[in-house]
């Protein structure tokens, strides 16, 4: 092995790179096996409230989304029987729901927050493994499992950008009743209490997702190494002179003086004739 390395130091490199400066090395790492990107339009989504939040809602006349957020994201890894390799992703998204609820024509809103939970599914590639994988991370007297899956399951991950609030919808009577699924404890505590199912009057929103789902393992990996990271730039203390700090910051000159619609776009040609 080591023969095969001595061989390979410099040939990854680039022609200008002396070989003193680049070798190839092997580091342990997660490699991304599968992934895949969706844009979901979420329409018609329920919105469940705690009883509070509930009794506003029932005297409401008509309801405007405001924001919404991703706050956690519970997710399920299993096999695909007779594919080896594949494994379903099962998804559940638990979406917070900003309100503005009028209750006559003409007042005030009232912001109101809610709970929008959103399941999904989806099959990747994650490639197989049999080992049991055991570390000097350890606690006393206890069983080394830090690194000891039990099936030896790739790593699954989502990432999701803000959703996009796009509108809401009051309904009138009883549409829906309870969650589709257990609600978390820690959810439950954002919101002041428990979710209740709604009495006169419900509300479903339409939300648009963009997110990336991806399917990682450990493994060691063969890469370039030119030099290890030794930084550069020595660490300033900071003062704890408020008004000192203050006095770096530079003058927020766009602030007071918006930019023109010209200043914003870039010169692509597009709007040339």
């Amino acid at each position: 092995m080591a023969e095969n390395l001595d061989s390979m130091s410099c040939n990854p490199c680039d022609e200008n790179t002396e070989c003193s400066k680049c070798q190839a090395v092997c580091i342990d790492a997660m490699r991304v096996y599968d992934s895949c990107g969706d844009k979901d339009c979420l329409s018609d989504l329920k919105v469940y409230f705690t009883d509070c939040a509930q009794c506003i809602i029932d005297t409401a006349v008509s309801v405007r989304i405001r924001d919404a957020q991703v706050i956690s994201v519970l997710m399920d890894l299993e096999s695909v029987p007779f594919h080896k390799g594949f494994y379903s992703v099962d998804m559940t998204y638990f979406f917070e729901i900003c309100l503005d609820v009028f209750t006559s024509p003409g007042s005030n809103p009232t912001t109101v927050n809610g709970l929008s939970i959103f399941n999904k599914k989806v099959i990747l590639y994650g490639s197989e493994g049999s080992v049991k994988v055991f570390s000097s991370i350890y606690t006393p007297d206890e069983m080394d499992i830090q690194n000891c899956p039990s099936k030896n399951l790739p790593l699954a991950s989502v990432k999701v950008a803000k959703p996009i609030a796009l509108s809401a919808k009051l309904c009138e009577g009883k549409s829906f009743m309870n969650p589709p699924c257990k609600i978390p404890r820690k959810i439950c505590e954002c919101f002041g209490g428990e979710f209740v199912p709604p009495t006169n009057r419900s509300v479903t929103v339409s939300l648009g997702v963009f997110s990336i789902v991806q399917i990682e393992r450990n493994v060691q990996m063969l890469v370039n190494s030119y030099d290890y990271c030794i930084p550069e730039k020595e660490c300033k203390t900071s003062s704890d002179n408020p008004c000192e700090v203050f006095s770096r910051l530079e003058f927020p000159t766009d602030e007071f003086f918006p930019p023109n619609v010209g200043d914003n776009q870039s010169d692509c040609g597009c709007c040339k004739h």
